[in-house]
Formats: structure tokens, sequence, C-alpha cells
């Protein structure tokens, strides 16, 4: 029973705390209202008064009116500054937006030239490629635009220029790229002819036998010539191509195999038969070392041996011929076609 009085005194006097502060909270709030509303609900006249001292106007306005008024002014002042600051922000925007367009204004009338010259070039290079096909006798592809440009939609096109401005750039673009894509399967026709072109001169002796980067040149042509050491008339079988330095590389003329590889003293020193395609075949003479042996495969300006003086042989050079079966052929023939000739 004493623990239950105990609780219930404590509860009380907590109670009593909290009702006698609430008590001082609440009267300290309604008396500040109560002395804001009579504050509020003073007035003050304010008396306009003329020169002449008549029609006095006497304004009674309240505390509550003077501070709406106030805070009216004060929010209007707010909203024009708000306002004073966007607009300046929407105005360096707007200068910000003119100049670009400026500058893009530009831009696309350089874009525009440059379409102009590119429409240029491209009927240069039309023409070109045209006359290039018809002398490899590949029919040409007639241009799209040669043909609508007399029809009706042409009228059309022209009043959509003249409103748009831009269209007839983008027209123009796209027609050559339509034109490039069709130069572009053209193109790869004539790379194929010069590809089986290259496959076939390289199966042919068309190629220096002199390494690249050497300078050589032909002290005997082929036909008749006098022997050097007989003094008589007699069939020049080759070309007689010299040089003073050292080293020189012999290459093969075309793609092939050795078939005969042979020194002799009284003849043609060390040399090289290579056997190519088609029933041609080269031979070269008079070498100081030989890189290749019977039965060897090479390639067209392969390295196959150095020049030299071995055998009958006046001075350093390589004896060059070309056979097609037994019967010889002049080497120029075949050296002109790759304008090889020093």
């Amino acid at each position: 029973m004493s623990s239950a009085h105990n609780y219930k005194k404590v509860e009380n006097i907590v109670l009593n705390f909290f009702v006698r502060h609430f008590s001082r909270v609440w009267f300290a709030i309604t008396s500040f209202f109560h002395k804001a509303i009579t504050l509020g609900k003073q007035r003050f006249t304010i008396m306009l008064i003329p020169h002449s001292e008549k029609n006095i106007f006497n304004i009674k306005i309240s505390v509550f009116s003077l501070a709406f008024m106030g805070f009216l002014l004060f929010g209007i002042i707010a909203l024009f500054f708000v306002f004073s600051t966007r607009f300046s922000g929407l105005s360096r925007q707007l200068i910000t937006k003119t100049e670009t367009l400026q500058e893009t204004s530009a831009s696309l009338e350089v874009m525009r030239d440059e379409v102009n010259e590119l429409r240029k070039v491209s009927r240069v290079f039309e023409s070109s490629l045209s006359s290039t096909l018809g002398v490899l006798g590949i029919a040409a592809e007639s241009s799209n635009s040669s043909e609508t440009a007399d029809g009706d939609l042409a009228t059309f096109y022209n009043i959509e220029e003249q409103d748009s401005g831009t269209l007839k750039e983008i027209t123009d673009l796209q027609g050559l790229k339509s034109f490039l894509s069709e130069s572009g399967k053209s193109l790869e026709m004539v790379a194929d002819i010069f590809a089986s072109q290259g496959d076939l001169l390289a199966d042919l002796p068309t190629v220096w036998p002199v390494g690249s980067g050497v300078v050589g040149r032909i002290t005997n042509y082929f036909g008749p010539e006098i022997h050097p050491f007989t003094g008589q008339w007699y069939l020049h079988k080759g070309l007689d191509i010299a040089s003073y330095r050292r080293g020189v590389p012999i290459v093969a003329a075309a793609n092939g195999k050795v078939v005969e590889r042979m020194y002799e003293a009284m003849g043609f020193g060390n040399y090289v038969v290579i056997r190519h395609s088609y029933g041609y075949s080269t031979k070269y003479a008079h070498m100081d070392k030989v890189f290749v042996e019977e039965g060897d495969i090479v390639t067209q300006g392969q390295k196959i041996g150095t020049m030299g003086n071995t055998g009958l042989s006046t001075g350093q050079h390589v004896h060059f011929e070309v056979r097609i079966g037994s019967q010889v052929l002049d080497p120029l023939r075949f050296l002109n076609i790759n304008s090889g000739v020093r």
C-alpha cells in the first residue's frame, strides 16, 4: 500500500509541474498575441496638407495595414530583382545563341562552297573513270542525276530548294554518296583486272634482272655483234648489263623454277637457267656468286646471285637471255613492259 501511495504522490507532483508550466507558457503566448492585436489595431492618421491649406486629406491606417503594405512592397521589390536577374540571364543566352547562329550560318556557307567544289571534282573523276573503264572494256553505269534533271520532279525540287535552302546541298551529297558507291564497284573491277595483269606479269620476264637501286648500263644489245675475242660477227642472244659496283645483286625476272646451275670456264662462267610459265625461260650468266640450286622455286625479284666476271668475259656484267622453247627473243621486248630499262 505504501508503494502505491508513493507512486500516486509522484504522479500528482509531475502533473502539477506540467500544468503549472503549461499555464505559464499559454499565458505568455496569449499575452503576446493580445498585445500584438492591440498594437495592430492602433491607427495612425496621415494628413496631406496642400500649400493652400484647403481640402486637407486625412488617411487613417492601422499598423496591420502598414505591415501588409510593407510586405507587399518588399515582395514586389524581390520579384523585380528575381525577374531582372532572370531576364539578364536570358538576354545573355539569346546573345550567345545569336552568335552561334551566325557562326553556323558562316559554316553553312563554307559547306555549300565545299559541296560545289566537290561536285566539280566528282564530275572530273566521273569523266576520268568512264575513260578508264572504256579503255579496259568495262561498261560504265550512267549517272542517275542526269536522268532526273529534266523530269517533272526537277521543278518541284527547285521550289523546295528555294524554301528550305539546304535541300540542294543534301541532295547533292546523297547523289555523291550514290556515285561513290557505284564507283567503288567499278574500281574493284579495275583492281581485279590489274591484279590479274600483275599475276600475268609476274610469270613473264618483265623485271630488270639487276637489283633495284643499282645503276646498270647496257653494253651489248640483242642482235648481230662483233665477238670481243674472235673479232667475227655473231648473233648476240641477250643483253649485257654492266656495273662498276661490286656485289651487285642479280634477281629473277619472273616467277619460275631453277632448271640449270652450271659453270663454263670457256663460256658463260657461273650461270643459272630459270624456267617460267607459258614456255619461257631466262639465263643469267658470268655471275660471281650463285644463291640458288637446281630445283629451287624462285619468285619475281628474288635475289639469285651477284654480278661477276667469270668465264669468257671482258668485265663485270651479267649476260641476260630470254627464250621461248629453243628460240631466243629480245629481252627488251619484255623489260619495256615494266619500263625497267635504265
